[in-house]
């Protein structure tokens, strides 16, 4: 193999366009770009924030603040509280705390936070718990349920 015989590979080189040289081309006249219209014109460039004119999307949101849609709004419940208005053994459901008035409405479900200490097995139900509130439970013989 000599120097001379080099190639590259065979479809690796691709003949340049070359626009604007007559009807015969495929390519003349417009040069592919068509007829008027923004693309047609100077560097053709349209950002691609650019919206055609209507207001941006940047300047359509607020400046400051951001909030979550999904965000879940959870109705919170303390096992201090659960040690001093249940007895040992009782279900704990949502239902049952909103029918004694330990929450005003569910909101996104309930969830049990650990705050306090609790001495008596109690069957809780709820949508979520905290760490601290799952161990004080289980520790005591409870069980702690998600819904």
């Amino acid at each position: 193999m000599r120097l001379e015989d080099l190639r590259p590979t065979p479809g690796a080189v691709k003949e340049r366009k070359r626009v604007g040289r007559g009807p015969g081309s495929g390519l003349g006249k417009t040069s592919g770009r068509g007829h008027k219209g923004q693309k047609a014109r100077g560097t053709s460039k349209v950002e691609p924030w650019f919206e055609g004119g209507q207001t941006p999307l940047q300047r359509r949101l607020p400046k400051r603040g951001f909030k979550n849609f999904a965000k879940k709004h959870y109705a919170v419940v303390n096992v201090r509280t659960l040690e001093e208005k249940f007895n040992e053994g009782d279900e704990i459901t949502p239902e049952a705390l909103l029918e004694r008035g330990i929450l005003k409405k569910l909101l996104d479900g309930v969830k049990v936070l650990g705050s306090g200490e609790l001495t008596k097995p109690l069957k809780v139900k709820a949508h979520a718990f905290s760490k601290s509130a799952r161990e004080k439970i289980e520790r005591v013989g409870g069980k702690a349920e998600v819904i």
